[in-house]
């Protein structure tokens, strides 16, 4: 029977062993920290986003690139994941947002227990406070504290490079850069980034809303939420634009986005909003007529001068079109996910280092995009489970 090792302990690997064939295969799964799964906890604090309710193909789209995704998803899709959790007793809900969690009665660390027992279930021995170093002379895996081992097959699923309090801090690309392996530079993904704000304006709307707003960036669009932080701006809105953000500011110093407070509405509509109201003072036309509230009508007033704020078109067209400038991204550690890792060119279809014999990588260690909203669960889900599926149809594993 060949040998398989797990090497980490996220979502990825957690489907990963909880799917794969243990009457071909005997496998251990390595884990660093004192238990596994702590950045699915983390991000399950504020409401744990299991996947999002879309058909397949606006999934596939809300990636990049879509084509690395399109293919995994659409063998193991969202609703093939909430499948999953039904057959293992956690019900889901879809949100308004069209977010898909767990009951209201479930605890993200009920759900990690749930997972965690659906591979224990499946006969994986799992490792814990073992931390892989890289390979001996021999080729064989080193651990820390922990004496050497042959596998046959060795599936890396190491996360990404943010939040390093949970273990997923990168340090392993240095071990497979030795190997020959290509690698992208760690940046800040699902991010805020920095503006720079009047000292009056950030001093009465810090940590305020913008609600309903779009964000309209070189060609692309993202409807959703912004909070206006002492950086800049934070929130779902400028996290789905993160990766095509981050690209830019790769060549450039700065780079300029477009608010849109009233997304609902045209150009047109606006306008005679604004000219049709018996109101006298503009900032009450915005607050009764638009039904703007005071962070937005703050915003307006930063980034617009005294004869735009006061004259009717040029204001309505600034409500549908406010420029702000973007300096950096936050740093990489306040990041919810990260962009960079292994190259995607560096895998074939099913994951296999090229230049590593009888190595896979999945997760977030490779490098691609998925927005906030469940995506990214779901994208590292769905990588385990294809693996798995392929690993469990190879011919002649005894």
């Amino acid at each position: 029977m060949k040998k398989i090792a797990i090497i980490g302990g996220g979502p990825a690997a957690l489907m990963l062993a909880a799917e794969i064939d243990t009457k071909k295969y005997k496998v251990k799964l390595f884990e660093k920290k004192k238990s596994v799964g702590r950045k699915f906890l983390v991000a399950g604090e504020g409401g744990l986003n299991l996947t999002f309710n879309a058909p397949l193909k606006e999934l596939i789209s809300q990636y990049s690139p879509s084509e690395f995704i399109g293919p995994i998803l659409s063998q193991f899709s969202n609703v093939d994941l909430i499948n999953w959790f039904e057959s293992h007793y956690i019900s889901t809900f879809i949100g308004s947002s069209n977010r898909v969690f767990p009951d209201l009665q479930l605890k993200p660390i009920q759900v990690l227990n749930t997972i965690v027992e659906a591979v224990t279930t499946n006969k994986i021995e799992i490792e814990l406070e073992k931390n892989w170093v890289g390979w001996n002379e021999k080729g064989q895996l080193s651990f820390e504290g922990l004496s050497i081992e042959d596998f046959d097959i060795v599936v890396f699923a190491l996360g990404g490079a943010s939040w390093k309090v949970t273990g997923s801090d990168g340090k392993w690309s240095t071990v497979f850069e030795k190997r020959g392996v290509g690698l992208k530079p760690f940046r800040a993904a699902n991010c805020s980034f920095h503006v720079d704000w009047n000292k009056n304006f950030i001093t009465t709307h810090q940590g305020k809303p913008l609600k309903n707003i779009a964000i309209n960036y070189n060609g692309h669009s993202s409807k959703g939420e912004l909070v206006i932080s002492k950086f800049g701006l934070e929130g779902n809105a400028i996290y789905a634009l993160s990766n095509k953000i981050q690209e830019t500011l790769l060549k450039e110093e700065s780079t300029t986005a477009h608010i849109d407070l009233r997304p609902t509405m045209t150009l047109d509509q606006i306008r005679t909003k604004l000219k049709s109201s018996k109101l006298a003072k503009m900032t009450d036309i915005l607050k009764e007529d638009l039904n703007l509230d005071r962070a937005s009508i703050g915003l307006l007033k930063h980034f617009t001068d005294k004869d735009t704020f006061l004259d009717k078109d040029l204001l309505a067209a600034a409500i549908k079109s406010i420029p702000f400038v973007m300096h950096s991204a936050d740093e990489l550690d306040k990041a919810i996910s990260s962009l960079g890792g292994i190259a995607l060119e560096e895998i074939d279809i099913n994951f296999q280092l090229k230049k590593i014999p009888n190595a896979y990588a999945i997760g977030e260690m490779l490098d691609w995009f998925a927005p906030t909203g469940g995506y990214l669960l779901q994208g590292c889900f769905s990588m385990g489970f294809v693996l798995a599926k392929h690993l469990n149809a190879l011919e002649k594993v005894n």
